[in-house]
């Protein structure tokens, strides 16, 4: 299985640029025989919205050009990100997997950094729910961004029998080091290698780049493997369409060898939980 991971800068509040640029994009990892292509955390907006918010938020079943990159996925599995709009006032930062000529799953995320340059909570609601689904190459997750820092995110793909965990992202990089790299890069990766290996799955990053509002995001979009092996890294800071060849049976074997799904007792955890929500209660 192929897969192109869209290493874009979007243009801030553009929304028919960007649109055209995914639409491009997408043709481009076709042509390469990509049976799916990741695009960053709010591909189709840009991130510094702000207050404009509203002005970009779009219903995905009903919008006219969020149909066009519906009707896209008719040949390759595409995944973005988007402001989708709710309904009563709310507005979302949303991951659509669209295959097939439809959408197969939305993803709104839980986990709003509202602290320091991060100011999400202010301007979007919280995504209530973290649910696995079947997409065209086994199953699969959807994590955006600061999601895939709170791990109990990703175990929930995990015991959800998640073969993909897909996490889109628009991570500033911090921490200039030698050669151009972020030194905030080694986070993303540390998350990478752990989850893969832990969830016997494989963890497709896909970061952006460029910059807007006085912020460089640092791309360095990557893939790990089943067994914690990482398959591809971007380069930093680069606009880039980047290939990988996934051996899906990885999964198999992984699985057989390092046993963590067969053992797990989600039963316990979710007793756990609601002894200690329960006890924060009183």
């Amino acid at each position: 299985m192929r897969v192109a991971l869209a290493q874009v800068s979007s243009r801030l509040g553009e929304i028919r640029k960007n649109l055209d640029a995914h639409l491009e994009t997408i043709e481009d990892a076709r042509r390469s025989r990509a049976r799916l292509v990741v695009f960053p955390e709010l591909s189709l907006t840009g991130y510094t919205l702000m207050d404009f918010v509203p002005d970009v938020a779009l219903d995905p079943g009903r919008h006219p050009l969020f149909q066009k990159l519906v009707a896209a996925s008719r040949t390759i599995d595409v995944v973005l990100g988007f402001v989708e709009e709710g309904g009563k006032g709310l507005f979302y930062n949303a991951a659509a997997y669209l295959s097939r000529g439809r959408i197969v799953h939305i993803h709104r995320k839980v986990f709003l950094p509202t602290a320091g340059m991060f100011e999400e909570g202010k301007f979007f609601a919280r995504g209530q729910a973290i649910r696995t689904f079947a997409a065209s190459f086994g199953q699969a997750g959807l994590l955006i961004c600061r999601d895939f820092q709170h791990y109990g995110a990703s175990y929930l793909h995990f015991v959800g029998g998640a073969d993909l965990i897909i996490v889109i992202s628009a991570a500033p990089g911090r921490g200039l080091e030698a050669r151009g790299a972020f030194g905030s890069s080694r986070m993303w990766e540390l998350m990478g290698e752990s989850i893969s290996f832990f969830s016997t799955a494989f963890v497709i990053y896909c970061n952006r780049v460029g910059f807007e509002d006085g912020k460089a995001f640092a791309g360095g979009s990557f893939i790990f493997g089943p067994t914690g092996r990482r398959i591809v890294k971007a380069p930093e800071a680069e606009e880039t369409l980047i290939l990988a060849d996934l051996a899906l049976d990885e999964i198999r074997s992984a699985r057989k060898r390092l046993t963590f799904l067969r053992d797990e007792r989600p039963d316990v955890v979710l007793r756990s939980l609601h002894r200690i929500v329960g006890d924060d209660a009183d």
